[in-house]
């Protein structure tokens, strides 16, 4: 057996090997990560009286489906950090508000296999409000602690009010309008 001794091949070898098996181990945690997220279907082609860019599409596809993650994180941890950024108003006030009430009840909420199908019906001529209309079909579980003490599937209808920020698309009112 040969000692690896720094600079030769051997060694550059098992430090490759050593990167690569690294690489591999981590690799599925993220998969599965970028996976678990909502999924979100943006339709802009019946949004008046201004067409949506292309640019504002992504921005507001990108945003809103962030603004999903970081609801689902604020209301699983009783957090209210993950709110900072995505909502601002009336939006930001009612999830404040239910993240107090779990965290007061002991409580914590689940959003699991989200589905969101949105179509933008409104675009402000001036380009500084969206109204957006989301079908959303995702598994809600109520945990006590770790233990969850019910279990849902739901379908809800939103209807969401978007506004640019300096950065981004921030979600100003999320009302739910109706149970299927």
């Amino acid at each position: 057996m040969t000692a690896l001794v720094p600079g030769t091949n051997d060694y550059g070898r098992i430090a490759h090997l050593l990167a690569i098996s690294l690489f591999l181990l981590v690799l599925p945690r993220y998969a599965v990560r970028a996976d678990s997220g909502p999924q979100v279907q943006l339709d802009v082609s019946k949004a008046g009286p201004r067409a949506v860019e292309s640019m504002t599409e992504r921005g507001v596809f990108r945003d809103y489906r962030f603004a999903w993650t970081s609801l689902t994180e604020a209301l699983e941890s009783n957090s209210l950090a993950p709110l900072d950024g995505p909502f601002v108003g009336t939006a930001k006030g009612w999830l404040t508000q239910a993240v107090r009430k779990q965290r007061q009840n002991g409580l914590s909420s689940r959003y699991l296999s989200q589905n969101h199908k949105v179509e933008a019906v409104f675009y402000a001529p001036e380009g500084d409000v969206m109204e957006l209309h989301d079908t959303a079909e995702y598994q809600l579980q109520l945990l006590d602690g770790s233990k969850v003490i019910h279990d849902e599937n739901e379908v809800m209808h939103y209807v969401v009010l978007m506004t640019p920020a300096a950065d981004r698309w921030v979600v100003r009112q999320l009302q739910a309008v109706q149970r299927f």
